[in-house]
């Protein structure tokens, strides 16, 4: 009989868990019975998750492809933050990323004794998984004793998503997340003083509010600020495509600058800077006078930012936080350099969905073609009033059927510097030899060519902010 009793007890706990199994399964089962409260809330976190097989859409930076029955409605939803958003959506909040890193980065060893860091992001009207994705990179890539916290500084978004949903989902986040609210539009820089004016940590991390960071991303540069707190670190700055999502690795070896006209430009690093390393990849490049107040040094470590706009992060100390006053930071607080975002002129092939580059070649060398990464640089190409493909001072010029293109100084005498664009074909036609600008060959894929015009996928161009005034 007793033996019988604890049967039947046995039986019933069975049957009670497999009662609640089954329960769970069916409330976090993302099927089409879930009701719209469960799926704004909480399905987010669940696919962030249950997404970390690397067989899911973006995983290890790997590029989404949108089926071409949902080209349409993907362009539709392009427009509303001027990127792939419905990749965006596809991919989890907390993807996985390659580690591509030198070595000498993963085998190195920080001070246990770093300062911690209060990470800022602004935002207005954000995609929910653009800046979801970027909160969760700062969590999950860096040690929480070196996060004191996470602002998210509302620069006036309109959005309903972005309200009470945002301030209920970041309240069971790992480490503390504080959202504050300006009450008018006031844009990025008033925004980030607010964040900072708020902020707790040790030093002070300004982040855009669509980025991921790597493995790896913070240490190396809190380290830097250890050993004098007067410097201003940068990261090297990998792209993520604003089309597909894919991650594409930067080079350690350029640093971003500013030519005569401030066109920014990609630089290599200098031989003095390579030799004052003497060969060490790892430690950072320097710039500016020593002899100033302070330093700004590149980090060979990863941060990935949007690709469409020109993003630089840094981390700056504070260096006399006990006299520091609110709204008077850079004479008793810190100091913050920024470069402000914007969208480049660039001409992207239909066909390969490579852009011009002058790779950063001289007058009377060829032009080239590559990735399009979005941040300006080799990268900003105009067609201007004057019919001219020109980059800076240079303009493409032709000289003979089937090329060479070769960047030229720009004469304004039209002749073989004389583009004609069909705005309906998308094709940009040489008017002296009547040829028109291809893709590249078999024999060099970073060299474009001129082709006899015949309308295919690989002589049509688009061209982002034509220049139509004089």
């Amino acid at each position: 009989m007793r033996r019988f009793v604890y049967c039947k007890v046995v039986l019933a706990t069975s049957l009670m868990w497999v009662l609640v199994d089954v329960f769970l399964l069916l409330y976090f089962s993302e099927c089409n019975k879930c009701d719209e409260k469960k799926e704004r809330s909480l399905l987010p976190a669940l696919r962030a998750v249950i997404s970390r097989n690397q067989e899911g859409p973006g995983e290890m930076g790997k590029a989404v492809l949108i089926p071409k029955d949902d080209q349409e409605k993907m362009k539709e939803l392009f427009k509303i933050n001027q990127f792939n958003l419905m990749a965006s959506d596809l991919i989890a909040l907390n993807r996985s990323l390659p580690d591509v890193r030198l070595e000498g980065c993963k085998t190195k060893v920080y001070p246990d004794e770093l300062p911690n860091t209060s990470v800022v992001i602004v935002f207005h009207n954000e995609a929910w998984s653009t800046l979801l994705r970027t909160v969760y990179s700062v969590i999950n890539r860096s040690p929480h004793y070196l996060l004191s916290e996470v602002i998210l500084v509302d620069d006036a978004s309109e959005r309903d998503f972005l309200k009470l949903t945002l301030e209920n989902y970041v309240k069971n986040l790992e480490v503390p997340v504080k959202i504050i609210r300006m009450e008018e539009r006031s844009g990025l820089i008033r925004a980030r003083l607010r964040g900072a004016a708020a902020s707790k940590g040790q030093v002070i991390t300004f982040l855009d509010a669509h980025c991921e960071c790597t493995l790896g991303w913070l240490e190396p540069l809190l380290a830097r600020i250890k050993e004098d707190r007067k410097t201003v670190v940068c990261p090297i700055i990998d792209v993520i495509s604003d089309d597909t999502f894919e991650y594409m690795a930067g080079s350690d070896m350029t640093y971003g600058g500013f030519n005569w006209k401030l066109n920014f430009r990609w630089y290599p690093v200098p031989q003095r800077e390579m030799d004052r390393r003497k060969g060490d990849r790892t430690l950072p490049v320097r710039f500016g006078n020593v002899e100033a107040p302070w330093r700004l040094l590149l980090v060979p470590m990863l941060v990935m930012f949007f690709a469409r706009q020109l993003h630089t992060l840094f981390l700056v100390a504070r260096v006399m936080s006990s006299t520091r006053t609110t709204g008077d930071w850079q004479k008793f607080g810190w100091m913050n350099l920024k470069i402000s975002s914007t969208s480049y002129p660039q001409i992207r092939n239909v066909e390969t969905n490579q852009c011009l580059d002058n790779m950063g070649r001289k007058e009377n060398e060829k032009v080239g073609i590559f990735n399009c990464h979005g941040m300006g640089g080799n990268q900003v190409f105009s067609y201007t009033a004057d019919k001219e493909i020109r980059t800076d001072d240079l303009c493409l010029d032709v000289s003979r059927l089937n090329g060479p293109v070769i960047m030229l100084k720009c004469h304004h005498m039209r002749g073989n510097q004389l583009w004609e664009y069909d705005a309906e074909r998308l094709t940009l036609r040489h008017v002296n030899s009547n040829q028109c600008l291809d893709e590249p060959s078999e024999d060099d894929k970073m060299v474009p060519t001129m082709q006899d015009c015949s309308g295919s996928r690989s002589q049509q161009w688009l061209l982002r902010n034509m220049t139509l005034g004089t």
